[in-house]
């Protein structure tokens, strides 16, 4: 598909079965945490799934190249970024199996049918309103911090969505892993797997994958960690794999 890119725009190869996305340098750019966050969704054939704040629809895209689900609901808030996301999925020939949703997630509800999705995902803003001065309409800032949505809100409205058993797959910082884990089970989200990411061996960890199931058993498991630097300053073997890449 041929497109005419805008101001500040640049196309990007994924690396993933000729996969691209439309990516704006201005804006908030995927990093790797939304790329080992899709690597973790061990989504099964035929789902069903949504991502909510999908931002540049990375997300959905990639794992378009790696799992074969049925249909992605995409929501995010922010129009421009909406907007470019389609764009990327009209660049992927996608349209059939990927809808961006211009809504806030906290309005969801109203267009999608609750307790019906097999898998929820999200990659959410990190950081809490009260750290540091914040511009609410910069879209940086959206994407990084609590302006829009809350942790509470990204939480409950997955598990109205899921059906029973229906997983949630989040990427977030390790520093708000007890929020996390009481709102899990708050809102009936059962903890089952969880994978620390180091920048290097001995570093401390500064990502956390984490997998829930709705209303599942107690029972967490932990996944090795996943160090994303060797001792030389390369990626290290997991990374490589991840990427596709060859060492």
């Amino acid at each position: 598909m041929e497109l005419e890119l805008r101001k500040n725009e640049k196309i990007e190869d994924l690396q993933c079965k000729g996969l691209k996305i439309i990516q704006n340098k201005e804006w908030f750019c995927f990093g790797m945490d939304a790329v080992l966050l899709t690597n973790y969704c061990d989504i099964k054939n035929n789902s069903r799934i949504v991502d909510l704040g999908t931002g540049t629809g990375i997300i959905p895209i990639l794992l378009s190249g790696k799992r074969s689900y049925s249909k992605a609901y995409a929501v995010e808030i922010q129009e421009e970024v909406a907007e470019m996301a389609g764009r990327s999925v009209a660049l992927n020939g996608l349209q059939d199996k990927i809808e961006i949703l211009n809504i806030d997630l906290k309005e969801v509800l109203g267009y999608l049918e609750p307790n019906s999705f097999d898998a929820v995902i999200s990659n959410p803003p990190y950081k809490l309103t009260n750290s540091g001065i914040i511009n609410p309409t910069d879209k940086k800032a959206i994407s990084r911090h609590e302006i829009k949505c809350s942790l509470e809100d990204v939480i409950s409205t997955a598990s109205a969505l899921l059906k029973q058993y229906g997983r949630f797959y989040m990427v977030h910082r390790p520093d708000r892993l007890a929020d996390i884990m009481c709102l899990l089970r708050k809102y009936r989200l059962e903890p089952k797997q969880i994978r620390f990411v180091h920048p290097r061996a001995a570093s401390k960890p500064n990502m956390v994958l984490i997998r829930a199931s709705k209303n599942g058993n107690p029972e967490l498991k932990f996944d090795p960690p996943l160090y994303i630097y060797d001792e030389e300053g390369n990626y290290t073997e997991d990374v490589y794999k991840i990427y596709g890449m060859e060492i």
